[in-house]
């Protein structure tokens, strides 16, 4: 515990970072700057905080972003005042939209200084509009002892804002005035001799925050599922904090309803497949035969989380409009299509936890679940069992089962020897490739635009115990590397799947090369342009198509990573990729560049990717 008492800038900032780390705070990244002078100084004092210096802000927030997805945890993130806060925005954006804890702590000069060209200065209150899940202005630093619980009571509160009901961002604006560097001021004597540091931290553990209490649990109509024979799970993308347990509660779920869980690639369903035998990773190909995808047309679907990327997918669901539950415990509306959907405010492994337990009793799974009642010994909604003689359930329909099951073994087998067989350096198959050859449980990240949907294509279930990552929030380019940087950062030796574009959109982030703690391979992609929009329609318009949608970069590669000492290859085969691959490095970030044909591949998909269906199951 460090309490600097040399003026009262160090204290208050000392007190505010103190009580961060006494809640679990343990990573804070700095951008340089002298507004935020007291905020740098004490992060980068204190011993139980990794306090890593970013020069480029839109860089640090996405590598905040990527350690605290990681983490699970906030992570702090400190700029100076004036448009450095700015910077920070698209990664605000994403961590709201895909539920990403971060403390946004700007710096800004006092209200005395602002609306009078004093310099560095612009409205930061309020800057991020309304993404954050909080955000407050702070007092201008006092030692009066009410101001000082003030603010140990206001970090409290932004640390659990963070978090509950649902992680994002939360933004504290913070004044100061001179002097800014920790200059000996004689004032603080007085305090420092009357204050008890034990007594004034005693209630800030992090067990003084407590989640939220849940949103009351919609009635969960499970004898309905069990009564329906053409019933459908679908999960989404999906980055939980333990994977095993979420793949395990989605199998319970499947296994007990008997119906085929379609699992998107940017979620670890695929990669634990031993557990789910009704898992479904073919569906964006099988619904491309129109007469097929109305034959597989569900009366009922349940969804987990947010809908997978698949257009296909998402039209399909829009066209028959089956009734939709929605599982996932955030408050957001997930439901993009608009469709008869009730949304159910629980997780999916307290639904598998629930299953487990019938299961455990010897209690028929599928007995369902009732109107909430509230459980007075500890004031928590818990769902209450629907009585075994008030159930009505009629036997399943196997053969609806038997049609999805059918119709992916026959695509899968397609698919996995199209691409086996495969010699070109089709930037499909590097999705399909990496399923196949990367080490078990690496840390994945997955570039947006056209990575993110080849992944959804080619990727094979397999039992890798994969972890998917990436940045679906607001789906932008931007951040790739940093976040990627921040996934890897003190963890497994990592592997990103990126497209030139999206590399080149983040390039400051190999600036942290020299503060990176880990390995980081980047597969790199390279049609010289935006491959995502060969798929669509303006690229039948040439002018302007090339010039100003593809945008081609003609970048040298291998001198772009000479100049930020990176290591680099060249891949001519996929036989040497798959070796590269193999045996992952634990130190440094490297290169794999793999040329590929932007037109020809489109064509490729074009053409392909509705033929792989032959006959109806």
């Amino acid at each position: 515990m460090l309490i600097d008492f040399r003026n009262t800038n160090t204290v208050w900032a000392s007190i505010l970072v103190e009580t961060l780390t006494r809640l679990g705070l343990t990573t804070a990244v700095l951008c340089p700057g002298s507004r935020s002078t007291p905020l740098t100084v004490a992060f980068a004092q204190h011993s139980q905080v990794e306090a890593i210096p970013i020069l480029d802000e839109r860089s640090a927030a996405f590598f905040a972003l990527g350690v605290a997805r990681k983490s699970g945890l906030p992570v702090a993130l400190v700029c100076t005042s004036g448009t450095a806060g700015a910077n920070f925005y698209p990664a605000i954006i994403e961590a709201r939209e895909s539920r990403v804890p971060l403390l946004i702590l700007t710096a800004d000069r006092p209200p005395e200084l602002r609306d009078c060209h004093s310099g560095q200065t612009i409205d930061q209150v309020k800057l991020y509009g309304n993404y954050p899940n909080w955000q407050t202005e702070l007092a201008v630093p006092s030692l009066e002892i009410g101001m000082l619980r003030y603010l140990r009571q206001t970090v409290i509160h932004a640390w659990e804002r963070s978090r509950f009901p649902t992680p994002g961002p939360v933004h504290l604006n913070c004044p100061f005035r001179d002097p800014l560097a920790p200059i000996p001021d004689p004032a603080v004597t007085e305090l420092q001799s009357q204050f008890q540091a034990e007594d004034f931290f005693a209630a800030v553990t992090p067990a003084s925050v407590h989640p939220l209490s849940p949103a009351p649990l919609h009635r969960i109509p499970y004898s309905d599922w069990q009564a329906c024979d053409r019933g459908l799970i679908i999960a989404g993308l999906a980055q939980p904090q333990n994977p095993k347990a979420y793949c395990q509660a989605i199998a319970q779920l499947s296994q007990s309803l008997n119906f085929p869980l379609l699992a998107e690639g940017l979620s670890p369903l695929r990669n634990y497949a031993h557990l789910n035998p009704y898992l479904i990773s073919t569906y964006d190909l099988i619904l491309r035969n129109h007469q097929l995808a109305q034959h597989l047309t569900p009366t009922l679907v349940i969804q987990i989380g947010e809908l997978p990327t698949s257009k296909e997918l998402r039209a399909w669901l829009n066209t028959y409009q089956p009734q939709r539950w929605i599982i996932d415990p955030c408050h957001h509306n997930l439901d993009a299509l608009h469709g008869k959907t009730t949304h159910l405010r629980i997780s999916i492994e307290a639904i598998g936890q629930w299953i487990t337990t019938n299961k455990t009793q010897n209690q028929t799974v599928g007995a369902g679940f009732t109107d909430n009642v509230v459980d007075k010994t500890d004031n928590v909604t818990q769902p209450t069992l629907i009585k075994e003689q008030e159930r009505t359930v009629s036997p399943q329909n196997p053969h609806y089962l038997k049609k999805w099951y059918d119709a992916e073994t026959q695509i899968r087998e397609a698919v996995d020897k199209t691409m086996a067989e495969m010699p070109q350096l089709f930037e499909g198959k590097a999705a399909w490739l990496l399923s196949q050859s990367l080490p078990p449980g690496t840390p994945l990240f997955i570039a947006n635009s056209m990575p993110v949907r080849d992944v959804e294509f080619f990727w094979s279930p397999g039992n890798t115990e994969i972890q998917p990552w990436f940045n679906r929030g607001a789906n932008g380019i931007d951040g790739t590397l940093s976040t990627a940087l921040g996934i890897a950062h003190r963890n497994q030796s990592a592997v990103m799947l990126t497209g030139d574009l999206a590399l080149l959109h983040d390039t400051n982030g190999f600036l942290l090369n020299n503060k990176f703690a880990g390995h980081l391979t980047i597969i790199l992609i390279n049609n010289n342009g935006g491959g995502i929009f060969e798929m669509l329609p303006i690229s039948d318009f040439e002018p302007p198509f090339e010039e100003f949608f593809a945008t081609p970069q003609h970048i040298d590669f291998a001198q772009l990573c000479l100049t930020y000492r990176v290591e680099y290859q060249r891949i001519e085969s996929w036989q040497q990729l798959q070796q590269l691959l193999s045996s992952l490095p634990s130190k440094g970030i490297r290169v794999l560049e793999i040329p590929t044909n932007r037109k020809a591949d489109a064509t490729w998909r074009q053409t392909h990717l509705s033929s792989f269906v032959v006959r109806e199951p």
